[in-house]
Order: C-alpha cells, then structure tokens, then sequence
C-alpha cells in the first residue's frame, strides 16, 4: 500500500474589516483587506426576471436580506407539507449597490463568494461579469474594470437552482441527483477584497494562492515546502514567509527575490522538532504568514494555518497517525437546518462540531459535497479527520449515455477547487472522487453505456496530479449486496486508492448480521485495497416506538420508523464493524436528519431521519448515547424509549445505554437492583408499571462521582 505523508495548512484570508457595503472603509494602502458584504441585499424570486429589468425594478419591488441567504425551507416534523415549506427551484436574484468613491485607491477589487446554489451569473453595473456552475465551492471574479470608481456601482446576481434533467440550464452540472435537496441563493458568506497589483493569486480555483507540504526525515525533523502562486510581481520584491507557533514565535522564515511576471515561486522552511497535528488528543497548528514584500514594505499577505503530521492506511491493519494506530469512527453530516436550509451562520457551525466531539467521534465524512471554509477550520482545531467529497453523485447521464464533455468539464473544475481550497488543512485525509455512481446501473435505471468508471479514472489521475500526499476514495453502494442487479453493474473497488462501502443490513436489505460476513467477503476478494463502511445506519422517528424491534418488520419507504428500530441497528452493527481491524474507518449515515424531498417516511415530510440528532439539533436519539457511551470517556447514563411516555401495556424493559460497569436501577422508588452492562448497554427485562405515572432511574458511580438519569411513562388502559 503507498504510504500517503499529508499537508497541513488551513485556507484562511486577511483579516477582515467589516463595514455597511455602501460605505465601505478605507484600508490602509500596503497589504490586503477585506469588507464583508453581508447587509443591504436585495432578493426577488423570479424566473421571467432579465438582468437589463432587474437593475432597473424599484427598491420596493425587492425583499430586503442578508447573507448568508437562501429562499429554499424544505422539511417539517409532520405529515404533509404546510407554509414553512419553500421548494421552489428556479431563478433566485440579488441586487446591492456600492459606493465607488470609499474604494481604496490603487487595489484591485475582487469579490468573493464562499459558495452560490447552484449556478452564479453576475453583473456590475449593466456588463456580465462571470459565471461560476457548482453549489458548494469559493470562487472569485475581479471586478476593478467595470466599477465606477466615483459613483454608486450596481451589483446583481442570479443564483439558479433549476432541477437537472435534460434539456435544463443545470444538465451538466454535478450532481446529477442524489437524496439530498440543492438549496438555492447566496447561502455562505461573500466579501469584497482589496488587492494591490502584486498579490498572491486570486484566480487560482478559488485557493489561497499559498500551499505548503510538511516532510519528515527518520530523526523526527521537518521541512515546509512552500509553493506561491503570484500575479503582478516586480523585480523589487520578494516572497517572505515565516512559520510561527501556537504562541507566535517565529519557528522558521525564508525569503526569495522575485523577477518581473514571475507567476511561481518555491521555498523551503526547516523546522527541526515539530509538535505534530495529533488528531483529537492534540491537534497542534502553527501559522505560516506568507508576505509579497518591497523596500516600503509588505503589498500583500496571506496567512494560513500549518499542521505538521504523516499518516499512512493498511489493507490489513488501518489506519496509523504519526506512526500510532487510530481505530477512526464518526459521522457523516449534511449542511442543513430545520428552518434555515443551507444558510447557516458560524454559531451553527460550532454547534455540530461540538456535538460530533461530545459523541466522542475523531472523523467526520463532508457528504457529498464541499462544505463551508469554517467547517474544515473546525475539523482542523478539534482533531477530526476529514474524509472531503466531490459532488459527483449517482450518475453520469439521465439516459443510456456516457458523462457529456460539459459534465466532465465541471466534474473537473469543482475536484480543482475541492483540492486547492482545502489543499493546506491538516484534517483533510483523503479526496472522495464520487459517491454511489454506480446505483442507477445497479438498478436498471441506466444501461451500460452510463458507466462512471472513465470519469472517475479522469477524476483518479487529476487528483494524484494536484495532490499525490493523499489517496482518493470511493463510495460504493451496490457490489456484492443482496438483490438482484443488473448484469453489467461494474465494480468500482480499485478504481480508488481506498474504498468506502455504503452498507445498510437490516434496514434496505438482508439481516444486521450478514453486515460482518460480508465485509470479510470484500476484504477477501480486495486484499491490497484499504476498506471503510462509509455509510451504515437506519431511520429513527422520535414520536414513534415498538417494544420488540428485533420483530418489527419495517417499511423502509414509508411509516412508521420507531426510534427503537434505529437504535437496534445500530447495536448490531457497530460490534461487527468495530472487531474488524482491517477497516480503516467507519461513518455512521447520519449525524443529523436532513432535507431530503424524496423522503416521505417516520413521522416527517422531506426528512431524511437517519440521523443521530434531529433536524433542528433539539433532541439527541437514544442511539446518540449508545454511541456516546462506546466511544466517549465522558460518564454516559442513558435510560432509553424515553420519549415513549404513554404506555398501554404494563409489561416492559428497561434499557440504558451506559460506560459503567452496572447501573442500579428504580421504579417509583422502589429499587430493582443492579444490572451488569455488557457492550455498554443495561438491560432488566419483565418490569412491571404501575396505573398511572411512572418513575424510573438509573445511576452509576464513576471516579468522579454519582450520574443519574430519570424518566416518566404513563401507563393507561388500552384501547
């Protein structure tokens, strides 16, 4: 197996001085600033709408906004769809004007967007400026020939989230399909940078301009290499770089004379004792501040996060961190929130970073898309590694075809931006280069001609070109799994440096039990390609339960989906996954419930609830803390079915999910006695309840004290 040594710098742009758009500030003239552009917008929802009408509609014509923004509310905790949802698709428009006479004089006026849902088209003042197809990624359009430098300047985009289907202005933009909803509008952040003529690029896929790569020697020392892309050099200036610590010492600096054009330079810094990026038990960064520097000093800079680690993954034993073995389990997460879509502000960033860390989880799959800058950010300073994804998702065609050159054009473009804009993160281990793309073959939906494998070959080798210090990765869904298939479904196991297996015993098909067996079957067959479970996992509705879910025969696509079915699946997967070494990591699908308008299932409407935590992050599922108490060191006393509060027959269990040895149980003060918890779940059976009100706890010691927890069911006469 190739051993993969990985970089470890995190993207990040100059600080940033926040002002009303329409009276933007004036920076000082030696370096790069940024003004945040999130007030004033204007929003219309109109597909008649033309950009010569749009900057000529009244303000009272527009909807007053701000960023981060989408139209799109898609979800609700209910049977049928009310008001709260908003599933248009089609053409979302923004409009706001700037104050050409606060520019700083002299720079470069490039705009920033983190991210458009789904194809951006942009004009300044009347003239197009660019366009930019793809959802989920930064890009940059330089708009200093088109501003008025004196006058009010007029900005309006069109942001069009049109369903993909043949014959649509999104036909050859990934995804193609996938269960998840595209969210339209301005949905992350977007600012206006201030450049000087000689900056580090901008135009370069939406990067940083500024990449480096550790390298270890056997004595344990270092060396950075820098790589700087340039635009606007003179012969007076030079590349500055300085490594600093977390305490801002000065580690290491380099510097290089540059020549007029020159477009490219290299440096490279020796550090000779590291503190590694250690994952979740010690997540060290260092800052390296890269500087384009001339006699009156610094023109531009650029400064970003640097994490010094290797890591290397066996076929046979995992994956190893800096030379120790690390048995990665996490979650996969969608981008959404109930009531919200895709604009999240930074609050709910940290929100799901913080629960995916109290589970006790060290990876975290970025399904099946780039997500926002912040969130790879905060993977990097928790310690969680990152598995990040290319939207290519379940086809290549809508019929019997191959990828159209336009698609594999786009594919291309957005794997670019994936790498470059998060080429420098230390938690970034591996690039997935597409996500189940064999499942409309395996299904008969598509015939042989829609076969992914050629893009994803094309996907493979641009990949290793623009990072060969990661493998790639794939998420297969269908090899080998019961059912019938289609003759031609071609494998796609080696098609990857690694493989992921999207797997879903007991809740698609076969039995919790055959998971195992089945792996050991793959690994068989695949001895020198590194295997993960890149999905497991079952639907959980937090207003429906069932006593025996070992019994229960549930309806995948339909209701009801008890929540104690979910958590059944759960305690029969994990076990197998966890006694196999030679899977190198392990998602659970999914760390939330997500929008999904395919889903009409459990208690919800366009929900997908496979999730650990509800869509609006307010109730953690019983096998949140089945999870909790295996992987956590935090004491965990979780009394399960806890939301099944009416009962109408008296006998039942009671069950707790717990990291101690036993727990001791009550029901209405009277004690039941200690129950031994094996594999962290407690279980005291044939309990009877009492008419009425019930009252059952359960507590454990722990070094550091008692924990308790407590539940009240009603038992009433059945109907």
């Amino acid at each position: 197996m190739k051993r993969f040594l990985a970089p470890a710098i995190a993207t990040a742009l100059a600080a940033c001085t926040a002002a009303p758009p329409t009276s933007l500030p004036r920076p000082p003239a030696e370096t790069r600033t940024a003004t945040e552009l999130s007030a004033a917008w204007q929003f219309r929802f109109d597909n008649a709408l033309t950009p010569d009408a749009a900057f000529a509609l009244p303000d009272t014509a527009w909807e007053a906004v701000q960023l981060p923004h989408t139209w799109n509310r898609l979800g609700e905790y209910r049977i049928g769809r009310t008001e709260a949802t908003d599933n248009r698709q089609g053409l979302g428009w923004y409009r706001l004007n700037i104050d050409g006479a606060a520019l700083p004089a002299g720079k470069r006026h490039v705009i920033e967007f983190d991210a458009v849902g789904n194809i951006a088209d942009f004009w300044v003042n009347g003239r197009h400026a660019g366009r930019h197809a793809g959802a989920f990624s930064r890009f940059r359009l330089d708009l200093t020939d088109l501003l008025d430098p004196s006058g009010v300047n007029t900005l309006v985009l069109r942001a069009d989230n049109n369903a993909p289907k043949p014959g649509s202005s999104t036909e050859h933009v990934n995804p193609l399909n996938g269960d998840f909803f595209i969210h339209g509008g301005i949905y992350r952040p977007a600012r206006l940078l201030h450049v000087a003529p000689s900056h580090f690029a901008l135009d370069d896929y939406g990067g940083p301009g500024v990449y480096a790569t550790p390298r270890f020697a056997a004595d344990g020392s270092a060396t950075l290499s820098v790589r700087a892309r340039l635009a606007g050099t003179t012969s007076a200036q030079s590349l500055v770089t300085i490594l600093r610590n977390a305490d801002g010492a000065t580690v290491a600096e380099a510097t290089t004379p540059l020549s007029a054009g020159q477009t490219e330079a290299q440096q490279t810094l020796s550090v000779a004792a590291p503190r590694r990026w250690n994952g979740r038990p010690d997540p060290y960064l260092y800052r390296l501040e890269a500087q384009l520097v001339e006699r009156s000093g610094a023109v531009d800079s650029v400064t970003v996060p640097v994490g010094f680690r290797e890591f290397r993954i066996d076929p046979d034993k995992g994956f190893f961190l800096n030379g120790r073995h690390v048995a990665l389990h996490g979650v996969s997460r969608h981008q959404d929130y109930l009531g919200k879509g895709w604009a999240l502000d930074p609050e709910d960033h940290e929100r799901d970073m913080e629960l995916i860390a109290e589970m006790g989880a060290n990876t975290v799959r970025f399904a099946h898309y780039q997500h926002a800058p912040l969130w790879f950010e905060l993977a990097d300073r928790y310690g969680m590694t990152v598995w990040a994804e290319l939207p290519f998702v379940n086809a290549v065609a809508f019929t019997d075809a191959p990828a159209s050159p336009e698609l594999v054009a786009n594919a291309r473009q957005q794997m670019l931006e994936l790498i470059r804009q998060n080429y420098n993160h230390p938690s970034v281990i591996t690039w997935g280069i597409g996500n189940e793309v064999d499942i409309d073959l395996a299904f008969n939906r598509l015939g042989p001609k829609a076969d992914a494998r050629p893009l994803l070959r094309e996907l493979n080798a641009l990949t290793h070109a623009e990072d060969p210090t990661r493998p790639t990765v794939i998420a297969d869904c269908c090899e080998a799994t019961p059912g019938d298939k289609a003759p031609y479904l071609p494998p796609l196991t080696g098609e990857a440096d690694l493989m992921g297996y999207n797997r879903y015993f007991g809740w698609y098909y076969g039995r919790p039990a055959d998971l195992g067996p089945h792996l050991d079957a793959l690994h068989a067959r695949y001895p020198r390609v590194p295997l993960s479970v890149s999905e497991y996992g079952a639907g959980g509705a937090t207003s429906q339960h069932v006593e025996s879910p070992e019994t229960f025969k549930i309806k995948t696509a339909g209701r009801p989906h008890p929540e104690e079915f979910e958590s059944w699946i759960h305690e029969q997967s994990w076990p197998q996954l966890r006694d196999r070494p030679y899977l190198w990591a392990n998602w659970i699908w999914n760390m939330f419930d997500f929008s999904s308008k395919i889903r009409q299932e459990g208690d919800a409407t366009d929900i997908n609830d496979k999730g650990l935590v509800t869509f609006d992050r307010k109730v953690k599922k019983d096998v949140f803390f089945y999870y909790k108490a295996q992987w956590s060191p935090e004491p965990v006393v979780h009394i399960t079915s806890r939301r099944w509060t009416e009962r109408t027959e008296p006998k039942t269990k009671i069950k707790v999910y717990s990291n101690a040895d036993r727990v001791t149980l009550t029901l209405n003060g009277a004690p039941l006695g200690e129950v031994p918890c094996v594999d962290r779940i407690c279980t005291l059976e044939g309990v009877t309840l009492a008419s009425g009100s019930n009252v059952a706890t359960a507590s454990a010691t722990f070094i550091d004290g008692k924990v308790e927890d407590r539940v009240e069911w009603t038992l009433t006469a059945a109907p």
